[in-house]
C-alpha cells in the first residue's frame, strides 16, 4: 500500500471518529477479534447498552489463528482486533489496518506515561501515523508445581532439564518456540537467526519435544494440561493469566522470571481497513482503556493494563520485547514438522 494511499485512508477515518459525543450507532455489529478475557460478555455488553448495536466476539488462540482470519479476507470479517507490537508490523505492510485517530480517544490521557507516549513504543507509529493503541502486556516466565520443583526455576534450561522428562507442558507455536530456544542456546538475537542457528535450534526444540507430555494453545488449555499430566513445568506463553488461572483451579505453583531474560509480549487494539463503521470502533478502543475493562484483565486474568499504577519491579527490567522475527512461516512450518515427531534431517529439508 502506498503511503498516499495509508494517509488518505487514514484521514477518512480520523473524519469518522470526530464526531460529538459517538452518536449512538443502533443496528450496527462491531466485530472483534481478539484473545480469551479480553473482552468478556460483560463488558461488551455495558459497551452495547452506551452505543446501540451489537458487539459480536470472535477469539483466537495464537498468533497464527489471528493473521489468517485477518489475512483471508482482506480483513473485510472484523473492524477492530487485538494483536502484538511484533506480530502488527506485517499487519501493516499488507495494508490490512489503518491510522487510529487519538483525538477521539481522550482515554489516552489515563495510561501510564510509558504507554501514553505512543512514538516510544517501537512499531506503533508509521510516518507519522498511529495504528495501534497499547491496552495489556505480560511476560512469558515459567510455571513451576511446588511439590516436584522446590526451588524456583532460575534458567530457561530447566525445561530442557532430564529430570523433568515427561514433565514439562510447552506452548505450541513455532514463532515464540524458536525465540525460547535461541535465548536457551545464547544466541545473539531470539528473533533474528542466522542461517547457522537454525539447525541448533531445530535440534534444541526436537530436545523440548522429547521432555513435553503435551502442547497448548489456549490459556484455560494449558492449565488442563498442566493437571492432568501431573506436570512439573511449564512455559508461561500467556504469563501471569495462566498463574491464575492455575491457583483458580487448585494448584500449588509458583512463578519465576529467568536470568535469560523473559519473552515479553505487548497487545494492542488496531482496526481493519474494511472497517465497516471506524467510528464505533475507536469507541470501543477508548471505552477498553476505561476503568472497569482495566480491572477486569488484572482481577479475572492476572494481567496488567496499561492504566492502572503498578509497584515498580525490577526484574522486569530484564525482559526480552518481542520484535518481528526473520520468517514467522519458516518457524511455525519447521516447528509443525518438529511437534509432528520428525527427525532433525527431516525437519531442515527444504
Amino acid at each position: 500500500m502506498s503511503l498516499h494511499t495509508n494517509r488518505r485512508q487514514f484521514f477518512f477515518g480520523a473524519l469518522a471518529t470526530t464526531a460529538p459525543g459517538w452518536a449512538r450507532a443502533a443496528g450496527d455489529t462491531l466485530r472483534v477479534l481478539a484473545w480469551p478475557g479480553y473482552a468478556d460478555a460483560d463488558i461488551a455488553r455495558t459497551f452495547e447498552q452506551r452505543h446501540g448495536g451489537k458487539v459480536e466476539v470472535t477469539t483466537i488462540d495464537t498468533d497464527l489463528d489471528l493473521w489468517n482470519k485477518i489475512s483471508a479476507n482482506g480483513a473485510h470479517d472484523f473492524d477492530v482486533f487485538a494483536v502484538n507490537t511484533a506480530e502488527l508490523q506485517r499487519y501493516i505492510h499488507k495494508g490490512l489496518v489503518v491510522g487510529v485517530a487519538t483525538d477521539a480517544v481522550p482515554n489516552l490521557a489515563r495510561q501510564r506515561p510509558r504507554f501514553r507516549d505512543l512514538r516510544s513504543i517501537p512499531g506503533v507509529v508509521h510516518d507519522d501515523v498511529v495504528y495501534a493503541i497499547p491496552y495489556t502486556y505480560s511476560e512469558m516466565g515459567l510455571i513451576y508445581d511446588r511439590r516436584q520443583v522446590p526451588a524456583a526455576p532460575e534458567s530457561i534450561a530447566a525445561l530442557w532439564d532430564e529430570r523433568y522428562r515427561g514433565k514439562v507442558i510447552a506452548y505450541n507455536g513455532g514463532t515464540h518456540n524458536f525465540s525460547l530456544a535461541a535465548m536457551s542456546l545464547g544466541l545473539k538475537s531470539p528473533f533474528i537467526l542466522d542461517k547457522r542457528d537454525w539447525p541448533r535450534a531445530v535440534d534444541r526444540l526436537i530436545s523440548l519435544r522429547r521432555n513435553a507430555s503435551g502442547f497448548y494453545t489456549r490459556p484455560d488449555e494449558s492449565v488442563s494440561l498442566f493437571r492432568h499430566r501431573r506436570a512439573a513445568l511449564m512455559f508461561a506463553n500467556f504469563g501471569q493469566q495462566q498463574v491464575q488461572l492455575c491457583k483458580a483451579a487448585g494448584l500449588d505453583v509458583g512463578y519465576a522470571l529467568p536470568r535469560e531474560g523473559a519473552l515479553a509480549w505487548l497487545d494492542c487494539w488496531v482496526i481493519t481497513r474494511s472497517a465497516r463503521n471506524p467510528r464505533l470502533a475507536t469507541a470501543w478502543i477508548n471505552y477498553m482503556l476505561e476503568r472497569e475493562p482495566g480491572q477486569v484483565l488484572v482481577s479475572r486474568q492476572g494481567l496488567s493494563n496499561t492504566t492502572s499504577a503498578e509497584p515498580d519491579d525490577t526484574a522486569k527490567d530484564t525482559l526480552r520485547w518481542l520484535q518481528p522475527v526473520e520468517s514467522e512461516e519458516r518457524r511455525n512450518q519447521l516447528w509443525s514438522r518438529i511437534v509432528s515427531g520428525d527427525r532433525a534431517r527431516k525437519v531442515m529439508a527444504s
